[in-house]
């Protein structure tokens, strides 16, 4: 986008927003002109950044903020590495998300609890665990108390996260899609987040 200025002079004074087109036929009387338009395109372009970079900071910090709350258990890193497999390592303590339809979780239809594989707090029943399609495990309900929530926006936009309220370990995410018959929520939770417990056992 261009801007000229018309001066009684008939000087023509032309910036290209890019800056890369000036022209003046009196550049020792609008030296100055041209001078406060450049900084002018140069601030805005600094403040554009800087808004940039606040908001992704915002972003970043509004997905950690979450877990800044103190846990019955706590552990260092090490000893959740030593603890863990690396993939219950990369779910529960990194947050991370393993990849659908890879949980033998998602078959599981005997009585029984789901527990944290972290600190074997129980979490979900079987009788509330529902085919989703999803490929993860799903269920429309936690137990009440062992299960904590938090904002997650590290994709882009809001989505609910649920962790371990024993321990802090990440789950996964409750979405608003679930059965309408009971709660109408989904709770898509990691395989290798959990360990089942039969109640045979």
């Amino acid at each position: 986008m261009n801007r000229s200025l018309f001066y009684p002079n008939k000087c023509k004074l032309i910036i290209a927003y890019d800056m890369s087109f000036s022209q003046c036929f009196n550049d020792q009387v609008y030296s100055n002109e041209l001078t406060l338009l450049k900084k002018e395109i140069v601030m805005r372009r600094i403040i554009g950044v800087v808004a940039l970079l606040s908001i992704f900071a915002s972003c970043k910090g509004s997905a950690q903020e979450s877990k800044k709350e103190s846990f019955e258990i706590t552990k260092t890193d090490a000893e959740w590495k030593a603890q863990l497999t690396e993939e219950q390592y990369y779910v529960l303590r990194l947050e991370g998300t393993e990849r659908p339809n890879s949980s033998p979780l998602n078959n599981v239809k005997e009585a029984g609890t789901f527990h944290c594989a972290a600190c074997d707090t129980p979490l979900f029943k079987t009788k509330d665990k529902f085919d989703s399609g999803t490929g993860w495990p799903s269920f429309d309900k936690g137990i009440e108390g062992n299960i904590a929530y938090s904002t997650d926006r590290k994709l882009g936009y809001t989505r609910t996260e649920e962790h371990c309220a024993t321990c802090g370990g990440h789950l996964g995410h409750v979405f608003n899609d679930g059965p309408k018959k009971t709660t109408g929520k989904r709770h898509c939770i990691n395989g290798d987040a959990l360990v089942f417990v039969p109640d045979s056992k």
